[in-house]
């Protein structure tokens, strides 16, 4: 966040203070409120606490969370909840200043995950890559540590954010056994996964994926003709039959790459946002599944 956004940031919260709008909009439940940066962890959050917590997100289904700029209206919920939660790693690069200004309790949820260094030689590399959470065994990590957050914030839903935690990731080991069988039908030579961002490092890892990409992180420039060109390249030499676009930047330059390939534009997939509660990837065991179709009927030529 720059010192220009801070200042209004800040004047825009304190006018809101002032004016009365500092309080709850609406009746308080009693409950504890949790803030978290985007609706993946959101969705993460609700599935442990439950009917016991108030959970919303920063940013709404469909944002660009990399390069978010909070708005006053954010920093008053900040102000207002009892502890905020952040991915980490480098994902939210607005976040420090944020919880700064807002003074909230807040806690990392990728704490204790094995980061995959971004490779290449852009201003990241050698970076942590943030999108931990695109790994089933790291969401589990993600999952034991909202547990013990959502406990210290309130004791006496302990034995429910337990239980809850324990069937939530028995549901994500299921997801991911069920990934790991689809994904290993694939023949060796189509095992490589094309992508605009560098958002499936932790996912190729686990299901034995060869990654390429556009860009290592979502930024203002994107698909450079040196970067088209490079991944042109590598598409033709492993004869990929598909690649493929997040659902949170334009695909513009991916369907350049599949143009000047030969290569199927396959379709979007989704990691930084879930969808609204009508759209294809409502919950985070939505997003991993749909994903998982996607890419399989892209690089097998099926149908979608």
């Amino acid at each position: 966040m720059s010192n220009l956004l801070r200042a209004v940031v800040a004047a825009g919260a304190l006018a809101l203070v002032l004016s009365g709008c500092g309080a709850a909009d609406s009746e308080d439940s009693g409950k504890p409120k949790v803030l978290t940066t985007f609706t993946v962890v959101a969705d993460m959050v609700r599935q442990v606490g439950g009917d016991r917590i108030e959970v919303a997100s920063i940013t709404k289904p469909g944002a660009e969370i990399h390069g978010y700029e909070p708005t006053p209206s954010d920093l008053k919920h900040a102000a207002t909840s009892d502890l905020v939660l952040q991915n980490g790693m480098g994902l939210e690069r607005w976040f420090e200043q944020f919880v700064d200004l807002a003074d909230a309790k807040h806690v990392t949820l990728s704490e204790g995950v094995e980061p995959i260094p971004i490779a290449g030689e852009s201003e990241y590399a050698g970076k942590p890559n943030p999108h931990a959470w695109m790994s089933v065994a790291n969401a589990k990590v993600y999952v034991e540590n909202i547990r013990k957050a959502l406990t210290e914030l309130d004791p006496a839903g302990a034995p429910v954010f337990a239980a809850n935690a324990r069937e939530y990731s028995g549901a994500l080991d299921e997801v991911g056994a069920t990934v790991r069988r689809e994904l290993a039908a694939l023949p060796p030579q189509r095992r490589a996964l094309v992508t605009c961002e560098g958002a499936f490092s932790y996912m190729a890892r686990d299901f034995g994926l060869t990654e390429r990409y556009l860009w290592p992180v979502n930024a203002e420039q994107e698909g450079t003709p040196q970067q088209i060109a490079s991944t042109v390249r590598f598409v033709r030499e492993r004869q990929v039959p598909a690649i493929f676009c997040e659902s949170t930047v334009s695909d513009k330059a991916q369907k350049q790459v599949a143009r000047e390939s030969g290569a199927r534009f396959a379709g979007v997939l989704y990691v930084d946002s879930l969808s609204e509660a009508g759209g294809p990837v409502p919950t985070y065991l939505d997003l991993l599944r749909r994903d998982a179709d996607t890419i399989i009927a892209g690089l097998t030529g099926a149908s979608t």
